[in-house]
């Protein structure tokens, strides 16, 4: 199996970070991640978060950060703060789904992905999006996120694919990996447990903090978070497929641990995927 570089979503372990990012980023090292993306950087500046980076032998691939900041006055700031903690990506977390099924919300949304693809390419940064499960409704007979990466140029939109939620909208994640050999680098790991599969919203969005903003009722439908290698996935074929669609790194995220301990699911994940010989 090719050796991805293994990276943890630090909003897995969002509570810790807040607390403490020095002891929360030394835990991270010692499970044996050598990378990170982030989502929310706590009120840090961009030079205190490259020296903790620094400190502990941690590169940040990615970041997840929503479309506003770069598309207002400020975003030549935002660059400026991806630029110095080092982020190659930067994945657009979430979008309104009105954004997608429409016509005017369609070109809107194109331009202004392109706006800033561009923009984050002029300074050597590539951007991403990170999907959900509701980008697999379709619109004229196609899937919401299907029309993104055909209407967008792939110069100036790479995906982001999350295979838990691909799995949950009911697709194969391993099929839809390989669907965009060549155009994804930046894989998410994540892995559930659950009665019915697409089912509806299953979790938060969150705001530019990493704060939660909504939560979803999950019971009903037998839906929990699990570490990788801990639930239903099939991350051997998974990974297969993200050798031949040419993807770099891999990203462990965990949403929300059941048993109330972030850290201890991630690293549980990494020792996991050290079993596959990562």
């Amino acid at each position: 199996m090719k050796q991805f570089k293994v990276a943890l979503q630090l909003y897995s372990i969002r509570d810790a970070m807040e607390k403490d990012m020095d002891a929360a980023l030394g835990a991270v090292k010692a499970m044996g991640y050598d990378y990170v993306e982030f989502a929310g950087y706590f009120d840090k500046t961009a030079d205190e978060v490259k020296a903790l980076l620094d400190k502990h032998g941690l590169t940040c691939i990615s970041v997840h950060q929503g479309i506003d900041p770069f598309l207002g006055d400020g975003a030549m700031d935002m660059v400026n703060y991806l630029k110095t903690i080092g982020a190659t990506y930067c994945a657009i977390p979430w979008y309104p789904i009105e954004n997608l099924s429409d016509d005017a919300g369609r070109a809107e949304t194109v331009e202004n992905f392109t706006k800033v693809g561009e923009l984050l390419k002029a300074n050597d940064i590539k951007l991403m999006y990170h999907n959900h499960d509701f980008e697999f409704n379709t619109y004229d007979g196609k899937y919401l996120l299907d029309w993104m990466y055909e209407t967008i140029s792939a110069d100036v939109l790479m995906p982001q694919i999350d295979t838990c939620w691909v799995h949950y909208a009911g697709v194969n994640p391993a099929e839809y990996v390989e669907k965009y050999a060549g155009r994804i680098k930046v894989l998410h790991l994540k892995d559930f447990v659950c009665s019915k599969l697409g089912g509806g919203p299953v979790y938060a969005l969150i705001d530019e903090n990493g704060k939660e903003m909504k939560d979803v009722p999950k019971e009903e439908k037998g839906f929990e978070f699990r570490p990788v290698g801990y639930g239903i996935q099939d991350f051997p074929a998974i990974l297969a497929a993200a050798e031949k669609a040419g993807v770099e790194y891999v990203v462990v995220e965990q949403d929300n641990s059941p048993d109330g301990d972030p850290l201890g699911d991630a690293k549980k994940s990494r020792e996991y995927l050290k079993t596959l010989g990562l």
